[in-house]
């Protein structure tokens, strides 16, 4: 393989230009500096946008620290949600279809009722206890009178069934209630 020479007559061209490219040198320095300035100028800037990279990822981090510390603490008591929300999803599941026709048809008015009887609840129940219920235990003895009663009656009946006349008497009375059926009997 050959190296390749220059041709001496390349030498000399250039020997003839130098002067030109000297001045073209020293035109090129101002632009150099200007150039070497931009880029320190452009320097300095990467350096504080650096800078303020890294305390942007310090501030970062503080914040994941305390975020962490955060999850951390909610942690616990999202399990306890979690596992609570399962134990009640059957009850809720079996009771979405009745609470839908609950909404559906509840009107504000019947909601404004049910408030009022709520409150109405302490004095319904203490009379309740104090009135109600204490004549309830009464109507227990009064059972076996009310049967005494109905024997006497079925015997009174039957009594007046067997007294003269008292047969015409009788018939004439079912023949009314057959006449006017409004009759109670």
């Amino acid at each position: 393989m050959r190296l390749p020479l220059g041709d001496p007559r390349d030498a000399l061209a250039l020997i003839s230009r130098g002067p030109v490219l000297v001045e073209q040198a020293f035109a090129l320095v101002p632009r150099t500096l200007a150039l070497l300035d931009s880029a320190e100028a452009l320097l300095k800037r990467a350096d504080a946008l650096i800078d303020r990279i890294d305390d942007t990822r310090s501030e970062a981090d503080a914040l994941i620290v305390r975020t962490a510390g955060t999850v951390g603490s909610v942690e616990p008591t999202i399990e306890r949600l979690q596992a609570l929300l399962d134990s009640f999803a059957p009850s809720l599941e079996r009771l979405q279809p009745t609470l839908t026709r609950l909404a559906e048809t509840t009107h504000p008015d019947e909601v404004d009722a049910m408030v009022k009887l709520i409150d109405q609840l302490p004095d319904l129940v203490e009379r309740l206890e104090s009135d109600i219920l204490p004549m309830l235990v009464t109507l227990r003895t009064v059972g076996p009178d009310v049967h005494d009663l109905l024997d006497i009656t079925r015997e009174l009946n039957q009594m007046l069934g067997e007294v003269p006349g008292m047969g015409r008497v009788k018939r004439r009375v079912e023949e009314q209630k057959e006449q006017d059926p409004r009759e109670p009997d």
